[in-house]
């Protein structure tokens, strides 16, 4: 069976400073393509920051949320086009009077795809959701989004299964108070692995990792094959990167 590299990086917490984060990306991808990755994803809201959990926090999300249509978007895309693999990576997107916590795909400085979140925790309820579930490919190798709390939910995993992928991206952003970060710690995984015993299908997650104020999160970034068991992680609480094969049924129906 034919096989795609994939890569899924553990990043540290950027709040605020698309400079840096975008400065990340550019390191860490240029570091899985040099290891033969043509896919590399990052977390959920990396772009700018994670910012729902208080009224003020939910204003300063209005102020830097990105309309994918702007000179500013454009501006960042110049700065991500000498980077040879496909990117994913989420970020907080303005579009007409809506919000919403988005993945985007882009491949040598050209949107591809966007993917919005639909499963929406209580902290997240001035973001909007839709109902698409779009299918990108990479070299033969078809694959759909989910965002964290989304594979709290069969649903999400599903509609990527229904149109013939092979993959699962799931961009993560687990930073909780630490109480609840210890609670859940074990959690993340467990989800995940049943959707894929659900779908058969692989999941490649990307998550945060560090600690703030009373916060944690711990991760995990990790990559799960179709019986849910964990085939690579990045070790919890450091930065780091997992680089690894993904194959593909190329003789999968496909819809049209």
């Amino acid at each position: 069976m034919p096989t795609v590299v994939v890569a899924a990086c553990q990043m540290p917490e950027i709040r605020d400073d698309i400079q840096r984060a975008l400065s990340l990306i550019a390191e860490y991808t240029q570091r899985a393509d040099a290891q033969g990755a043509r896919l590399v994803c990052f977390p959920e809201c990396f772009l700018q920051g994670y910012f729902v959990s208080s009224d003020q926090e939910r204003e300063h999300a209005c102020t830097i949320a990105l309309d994918l249509s702007s000179h500013a978007f454009q501006q960042i895309l110049l700065q991500l086009a000498d980077l040879r693999p496909m990117l994913v990576f989420g970020l907080i997107e303005a579009d007409a009077d809506q919000l919403y916590n988005t993945a985007v795909v882009i491949q040598k400085g050209e949107l591809v795809e966007r993917y919005r979140k639909k499963h929406l925790l209580g902290g997240e309820s001035f973001f909007a959701s839709d109902g698409r579930c779009p299918i990108i490919e990479i070299d033969g190798l078809r694959f759909g989004l989910n965002i964290c709390y989304d594979t709290a939910h069969p649903d999400p995993a599903q509609a990527v299964a229904s149109q013939g992928a092979d993959l699962i991206l799931c961009l993560a952003n687990n930073m909780h108070v630490r109480e609840t970060s210890d609670r859940i710690r074990q959690l993340h995984n467990d989800a995940r692995g049943e959707r894929c015993r659900e779908t058969a299908l692989w999941m490649l997650s990307s998550d945060v990792t560090g600690e703030r104020d009373d916060r944690v999160s711990y991760g995990p970034t990790a990559l799960l094959n179709p019986q849910g068991e964990v085939v690579a992680q990045v070790p919890l609480l450091q930065p780091g990167l997992i680089v690894e094969e993904v194959p593909y049924n190329s003789r999968r129906s496909k819809p049209v």
